[in-house]
């Protein structure tokens, strides 16, 4: 099995990446079928018959598992017929699938792998992990744009890419060979090289015809003849949407980070307002990243 997982906190581009990949003539990414992070050890020894019901009773519970199709009875049939393993299970529903859409390799996007990617690719020795990384002010913002502000917003979410990206650096010093870390906006900037990146990283043929990205409708009135639908309108939007005390609060605690990433700190030029408000909720933005988890790492088993 060669299985290839999207991961990444949210907002940063994952869903993009399958529809990407599963563009491919050869490869189908589903969406939050999660098998590995919610399930993996849970039920016993699935050598025996009573745990292997359980597991298959909520594996196929699942609304985004059931999505697959899968078949119970030849689950049951195939998975006799090899060791008894979490990883060979999730590997049969997802091959059954695969083979459904004419697919060869199959794949799971979920930010859920990013509390086990060593864990996981310790079961797939032929995996390959993607992790997607965004700027973390225009990931704010997007994330702003969809739920209404509370106090603390920015911090939380800081803590989240924080972590992500530490979680990023950790496991790709730890599998260099099967991990790779990708930016948003270079996905953005070059969708060529970038589907050429992913290509040479799980070991396939880059298509040209991956770049319509057309796995998913979403782009079908947007689509000319050869390009890809990709635009450059949410890279840089925090500038025009979020206040300059959270760019400056971000800024101010993952500069490390993000200068090796690439980004660029902004001059920012507060008002005696903006200074004051700055002052006003930093503490509890910094309070928010201690209780969203903000330094603790969690990456699952490591390979010996």
């Amino acid at each position: 099995m060669r299985p290839i997982v999207v991961t990444g906190t949210s907002r940063s581009g994952k869903t993009l990446v399958r529809w990407l990949l599963s563009s491919h003539s050869r490869v189908t990414v589903s969406r939050r079928a999660e098998l590995w992070p919610r399930f993996a050890g849970r039920f016993g020894d699935l050598s025996d018959p009573a745990n292997l019901e359980r597991c298959l009773h909520a594996v196929l519970e699942r609304r985004q598992v059931a999505w697959l199709g899968p078949d119970r009875n030849r689950l049951r049939r195939e998975f006799h017929d090899g060791p008894p393993t979490y990883a060979r299970l999730f590997g049969l529903i997802h091959e059954q699938h695969a083979a459904r859409t004419g697919k060869t390799r199959w794949g799971d996007q979920s930010g859920r792998f990013e509390g086990c990617v060593g864990a996981f690719l310790n079961a797939y020795p032929g995996a390959t992990v993607v992790h997607l990384v965004r700027d973390p002010r225009d990931r704010y913002e997007a994330l702003l744009s969809r739920h209404a502000t509370r106090p603390g917003d920015v911090g939380r979410t800081t803590a989240s890419w924080l972590r992500s990206v530490a979680i990023a650096k950790h496991v790709a010093r730890a599998h260099p060979e099967s991990y790779l870390v990708l930016r948003f906006e270079d996905l953005i900037a070059d969708p060529e090289a970038t589907g050429q990146r992913l290509c040479a990283a799980i070991g396939e043929p880059f298509e040209p015809a991956m770049l319509r990205m057309d796995a998913t409708r979403r782009f079908d009135t947007l689509r000319t003849a050869n390009e890809c639908p990709l635009s450059s309108e949410y890279v840089g939007r925090y500038r025009d949407r979020i206040d300059l005390h959270d760019i400056a609060f971000v800024q101010s605690v993952a500069s490390e980070e993000m200068h090796e990433l690439g980004y660029e700190l902004d001059d920012v030029k507060m008002t005696a307002a903006s200074r004051l408000r700055f002052a006003a909720s930093r503490p509890v933005n910094l309070a928010c990243m201690g209780a969203s988890g903000f330094p603790r790492l969690s990456v699952g088993a490591r390979r010996s």
